[in-house]
């Protein structure tokens, strides 16, 4: 072996990486950027995860508006949708989630959190009337229910005016909505109250996949 050799394997030693704080940090970050390429990169080009499943549709406008209440409630802090792969899962919730399900959601809210239920296939499963009255007082169905009250939705009216704007910011994510979607989206919602768009949302979670 070369002096030269010997020198620049010496000079690279695990004991050069060790003893060189700024070294490690990059070589870190290094590995970490790999090997985040390495698992992420892939999934763009899968079928599973960027094309919906048979069934699966963009949220109509209503459903749109419902979902953004869901989201300023904070209703994700408190339950996933996110069914796992496991026997108890499934039996208490219905067949897991799939990648396929939410390719029209920004941002998808699969999540570990539960101190309620797991949502997602909650969809069909109550009566509208059902969701009305758990929303204004989740403890004249569930006694033990420790959800807050969100009794002012019925009230709150739906703004026709916010909806096509956000339909357009979606579109630009790959979200097929067409101009006449887009166009018909304030008819859709009008005279509509924050309370009639949560449980449109809540009624369509999970419905494709059986």
């Amino acid at each position: 072996m070369s002096d030269n050799h010997k020198t620049a394997s010496a000079g690279f030693s695990h004991e050069t990486v060790e003893t060189n704080n700024f070294l490690m940090i990059v070589l870190i970050l290094l590995v970490i950027a790999v090997g985040g390429l390495v698992e992420i990169v892939p999934l763009f080009f899968q079928k599973s995860t960027t094309e919906p499943v048979k069934g699966v549709q963009p949220y109509s406008a209503l459903q749109l508006m419902g979902r953004d209440v869901y989201l300023r409630e904070g209703c994700y802090n408190c339950h996933s949708q996110m069914i796992r792969p496991f026997r108890a899962e499934t039996l208490r919730y219905g067949h897991y989630s799939v990648a396929g399900e939410f390719v029209y959601d920004h941002p998808f809210q699969w999540g570990s959190k539960r101190t309620g239920p797991d949502l997602h296939r909650v969809g069909g499963k109550y009566s509208d009337e059902w969701h009305r009255i758990h929303l204004t007082n989740p403890r004249d169905l569930v006694p033990e229910s420790n959800m807050p009250a969100y009794p002012w939705l019925e009230k709150s009216v739906i703004d026709p005016t916010d909806v096509a704007p956000r339909m357009k910011a979606l579109r630009t994510v790959g979200v097929p909505y067409t101009d006449e979607q887009i166009a018909a989206s304030a008819a859709d919602v009008q005279g509509k109250t924050e309370m009639d768009a949560l449980v449109a949302y809540l009624q369509v979670m999970g419905r494709a996949l059986k």
